[in-house]
């Protein structure tokens, strides 16, 4: 896989031989289980996949290649590139500006640009409305894009059913930047609507088999359909495809269900069940995969709690913060300083955003066992912060040092 040349500010000496040390001991990624990294009256269980993937890694060489190369040119970037805030603050300190925040709200009014800016596509892609905008204004949306090249293999997927005359459901967050790219590039092909959940999925099931009148769609589904959606005519044939950073398992799962609808509804056997619903596959990007399933493997450690790092916003942390979850206290934080002191942190709640502090959140016992992960957009230096945090609760910060030694060695 490529190499990027990303800011040695994002990337951390002990992770980097972590991970260097795993690729070579598992070159077919098989094994999913934890790292432990042994401090004594601390053990950190390190997951095995987490942190920056391929589609950051891109956005990010990209976005810093654009700025060393046009020093005095003003830089906008349709959103944020990636959900870090770190990283969205390294580029605003360099001079970049947002032209709309995290939901499509525009914070520079487009009106403000000129041909003679750059303004930079993020890594969720945008829609075909925003960049056609910007062609009228003679802005070169191409030279500057840095869509996920997995984000476009959902579009191009959409693209491909919708030839064959299936509407398409897009599992995703409606708001979220990647989803409304999505859902504009599926709905320029084909009818086109979106579900959050399995429990709207649940809804949608009911006006592909009639269960509700066709008229209350249109209020129930409100901003999550395609302009003349028909109720009667486009939920005959569908095909599901998804926000690539979603919980794989809900997606097989919402998929499965709606596949099950479709073929008792049309009375389908196996064979003919693609006369009405189109054979996506798995549409969820290889990181997400990778770090879903390195929680997974992790969480079979007898631990006392987890840690996961990255941006509140950002949809793929909050499905491991998700996973962590149900089955030991999880800590949800952007940055070391998070960690208030061994009695006290402050957490991000995944499901509503809301940031809360928690007392005695580390149990009073030798050793005690954490779990720590991170997120596809959370630097490996951040990461690498909150090891060293999590040390000096314990008076064990000097043996950060010994442990990168240790690694390095083979030992």
């Amino acid at each position: 896989m490529k190499q990027f040349n990303v800011p040695n500010i994002y990337r951390s000496s002990l992770i980097s031989a972590i991970k260097d040390k795993r690729r070579a001991d598992d070159k077919l990624k098989k094994d999913f289980s934890p790292t432990l990294l042994d401090f004594g009256d601390v053990q950190l269980y390190l997951a095995r996949h987490f942190g920056f993937c391929y589609g950051v890694e891109n956005a990010i060489e990209i976005a810093f290649n654009i700025i060393n190369e046009n020093p005095g040119k003003q830089i906008y970037l349709l959103s944020e590139m990636i959900h870090n805030p770190q990283v969205n603050a390294d580029l605003a300190a360099r001079g970049v500006k947002f032209l709309q925040d995290t939901y499509g709200r525009q914070i520079i009014p487009f009106d403000e640009i000129s041909n003679n800016d750059i303004v930079v596509i993020p890594a969720f892609g945008t829609t075909l409305e925003i960049e056609k905008l910007l062609k009228e204004k003679g802005i070169p949306t191409e030279k500057y894009n840095t869509t996920c090249p997995f984000v476009e293999k959902v579009w191009n997927r959409s693209e491909q059913i919708a030839r064959k005359g299936y509407s398409i459901v897009v599992h995703g967050k409606p708001r979220h930047e990647e989803t409304r790219a999505t859902f504009s590039h599926a709905s320029s092909k084909t009818p086109t609507v979106i579900v959050n959940d399995m429990d709207e999925a649940k809804e949608l099931a009911k006006y592909i088999t009639g269960e509700k009148p066709a008229q209350r769609f249109y209020e129930e589904f409100k901003w999550k359909h395609s302009a003349n959606f028909s109720v009667e005519k486009d939920l005959q044939r569908i095909g599901v495809v998804n926000q690539t950073t979603q919980l794989a398992s809900e997606t097989q799962a919402i998929s499965d269900f709606l596949k099950q609808v479709i073929k008792i509804h049309y009375q389908l056997a196996d064979q003919n069940i693609g006369e009405r619903f189109a054979d996506t596959r798995d549409t969820l990007c290889y990181a997400t995969n990778d770090n879903q399933s390195a929680v997974s493997g992790m969480l079979g450690t007898d631990a006392d709690l987890a840690f996961v790092v990255g941006g509140y916003n950002s949809s793929n942390t909050s499905h491991l913060v998700e996973l962590c979850s149900e089955k030991l206290p999880t800590y949800f934080i952007n940055s070391a300083d998070k960690i208030r002191s061994k009695k006290t942190i402050e957490t991000c709640n995944w499901s509503t955003k809301e940031i809360v502090e928690v007392d005695n959140f580390l149990p009073e016992k030798y050793p005690v066992k954490i779990l720590l992960t991170s997120g596809a957009s959370c630097p490996d230096a951040i990461v690498e912060d909150v090891i060293k945090k999590i040390l000096s609760l314990y008076d064990c910060e000097e043996k950060f040092d010994e442990m990168l030694e240790r690694i390095i060695d083979g030992a």
